[in-house]
């Protein structure tokens, strides 16, 4: 029999994926089913990015690219993050990635080792606990708590670092809560970190767009005190609904840049030369298409909330971004995958389950709202049957 390294049974997976999977079986058995569970936009990529890539190839962008990425598109990168965050950066600090979880995967793979703790939010996007334990270092949940919207707090995150902390790992706006940790509480963190020069902060701002009522993304990049050990992440997969491109991008400091240059050359070798034309179209290009996408993600967060706390047994606060609803069915007395499952099988709903993201998410359900009014309307009337039987 062969025999692989132990690494390997100790890597997890995204379930959200197998609830995919099985809604597209179902629904090739002739099953109609409404698929709130994948989180990606609904949306047609923009024609105008769609157009760039089509030209890039009948222009002969058939090549290689520098494994750090076209000039051109690091550069639209930089200019994007000025008119988001009004700070400068270096072309020559961004990384184009296949994708946003290589991000993840290069930061994970560069401070995870055994005897290493690294920190991350629970619940919170499943591969950051299976790359942690990939690389054989402990995995530190940072608890991610309704009563306090789904923000991390501060004081809580301080006191998880220990002497054996390598990383911390931030999300806002947060998958699969929704939630928007305020900025009030990123500076009382940063402060803390300050007292702990030794850990660096991978902040996954994939969503940065996605806000609602008023609330405002706050990049950790603003915070120039630790910038030198910040790696951002962000790409165009969820703002341009692009998901199916592979097109990401980080922000990494000096000291670890020629580093991840490097695993680049070992991994991927470059990213595709048509998607980061479109990629460099999506941001120097109108930007229509995402101010109708992001008003309808809103319209639709109204009524899955609205709908949601109709449900017997069933509770959800209001999300202040991305495009998930992390609803509470604790009164429902099943576990939480269970009953998605259940929802799935039964009802015809897609929906992934709150352990699925980590151990506080039991007793959770993530909605994703990336669907129609419509569908969505119909999820919940067809939910509403099942529990009333």
């Amino acid at each position: 029999m062969l025999q692989t390294i132990s690494a390997f049974d100790r890597i997890g997976e995204e379930n959200a994926f197998a609830v995919l999977a099985r809604a597209a079986e179902l629904s090739r058995q002739g099953r109609d089913v409404i698929n709130l569970g994948i989180g990606q936009p609904d949306f047609r990529t923009p024609d105008h990015i769609v157009e760039a890539a089509i030209k890039a190839l009948r222009d002969g962008h058939h090549g290689y690219t520098p494994a750090n990425g076209l000039p051109e598109c690091r550069e639209a990168v930089a200019e994007r993050t000025l008119q988001t965050t009004g700070i400068e950066i270096s072309p020559d600090s961004v990384m184009i990635m296949p994708g946003g979880k290589v991000t993840m995967f290069a930061a994970i793979l560069m401070f995870g080792e055994p005897g290493t703790e690294i920190l991350y939010p629970d619940p919170g996007f499943p591969i950051y606990r299976s790359m942690i334990e990939f690389t054989g270092a402990t995995p530190v949940p940072v608890p991610i708590r309704e009563e306090n919207g789904f923000a991390f707090s501060a004081e809580e995150t301080l006191s998880l670092i220990t002497p054996k902390t390598r990383l911390l790992i931030l999300n806002s706006p947060a998958n699969p809560t929704g939630g928007v940790t305020p900025k009030s509480e990123i500076e009382a963190l940063v402060r803390g970190l300050e007292a702990h020069p030794q850990v660096a902060i991978l902040s996954d701002e994939i969503y940065d767009t996605m806000t609602y009522d008023g609330e405002e993304h706050c990049s950790l990049l603003t915070f120039e005190q630790i910038r030198d050990r910040l790696i951002l992440l962000n790409g165009w997969s969820k703002t341009w609904a692009m998901t199916g491109w592979r097109m990401g991008w980080s922000i990494w400091p000096d000291g670890l840049y020629d580093k991840v240059r490097k695993l680049a050359v070992n991994c991927w070798s470059c990213v595709n030369a048509p998607a980061q034309f479109g990629g460099i179209a999506a941001i120097r290009g109108p930007q229509d298409a995402v101010d109708t996408m992001i008003s309808a993600f809103d319209r639709r967060r109204g009524v899955i909330v609205e709908g949601l706390n109709e449900l017997p047994g069933v509770s959800c606060a209001t999300p202040k971004g991305a495009f998930y609803a992390f609803a509470n069915v604790r009164d429902i007395g099943r576990p939480a995958k269970h009953l998605a499952s259940e929802l799935l099988e039964k009802a015809d709903v897609a929906l992934v389950g709150g352990p699925d993201f980590g151990i506080l998410g039991e007793g959770y359900i993530r909605f994703s709202y990336a669907n129609s009014e419509e569908n969505i309307l119909r999820a919940i009337e067809r939910i509403k049957n099942y529990l009333d039987k």
